[in-house]
């Protein structure tokens, strides 16, 4: 199968595939910049309730995580979010965005 990115959000055969399509629908910088805080916040909001053993604030996590990136894309990048149509890749795309981010891979400069 064909491993490249269709021009449309409609089938992926592969992560590998859809990633570069995840990328292109956070080419706004505050997007890019809420979804990297929302995941950072998730990461300490997890390390938080591992330490307290506060397991009932887990609850917070879809909360956190989907109302900064939403909020990005529907006030800043205009569109509608991946996780409707490719929720597990898109779930998986912010994760590596996040880290592509740390890495200096992906930019949240102007």
């Amino acid at each position: 199968m064909n491993d490249q990115a269709p021009t449309n959000s409609e089938n992926f055969n592969s992560f590998k595939a859809f990633y570069p399509y995840y990328l292109g629908e956070h080419s706004d910088v505050t997007c890019r910049r809420l979804h990297f805080v929302g995941t950072g916040l998730i990461i300490a909001l997890w390390i938080w309730v591992f330490v307290t053993q506060s397991w009932l604030y887990l609850w917070l996590t879809p909360l956190i995580g989907y109302g900064f990136a939403w909020f990005g894309h529907f006030f800043f990048e205009k569109n509608k979010p991946a996780t409707f149509k490719h929720p597990l890749y898109s779930l998986l795309g912010d994760w590596v965005m996040f880290f592509d981010i740390l890495r200096g891979k992906v930019s949240i400069l102007k």
